[in-house]
């Protein structure tokens, strides 16, 4: 087995339960771990027998536009969006921290972790 990570991939989106929340946006940290077989390709050494990370990037962009009011929903998308669209996951663990979470004091960030 082999483990892929994506670490600290940033984005600015518009999740968040407050009104205001969903209207100025916020920066969000996603970090992802997948748990895959690669053993073909690293003899192959061809692209179309791994897991792609730039595939992989692009589904956590494009879930990561659509708004939702629970880091959850977010989390719970990647995960299906990830696994409908790519192969030999056998493990995947998806983190989504809220930089400055408006929760009434200083607080770094608030994050939601799921695994499948």
């Amino acid at each position: 087995m082999h483990t892929i990570e994506l670490e600290n991939m940033e984005f600015f989106a518009h999740h968040g339960c407050f009104d205001e929340e969903q209207i100025t946006g916020n920066k969000f940290i996603v970090s992802l771990k997948i748990i895959t077989d690669e053993s073909l390709s690293e003899i192959t050494d061809n692209i179309d027998d791994a897991v792609n990370y730039q595939i992989i990037y692009n589904i956590v962009c494009r879930e990561m536009k659509q708004t939702s009011h629970l880091l959850e929903n977010v989390c719970r998308r990647i995960i299906d969006a990830i696994c409908t669209e790519t192969e030999n996951i056998n493990n995947i663990t998806v983190k989504i921290s809220k930089q400055n979470p408006p929760m009434g004091g200083k607080t770094g960030c608030a994050s939601v972790t799921m695994q499948r």
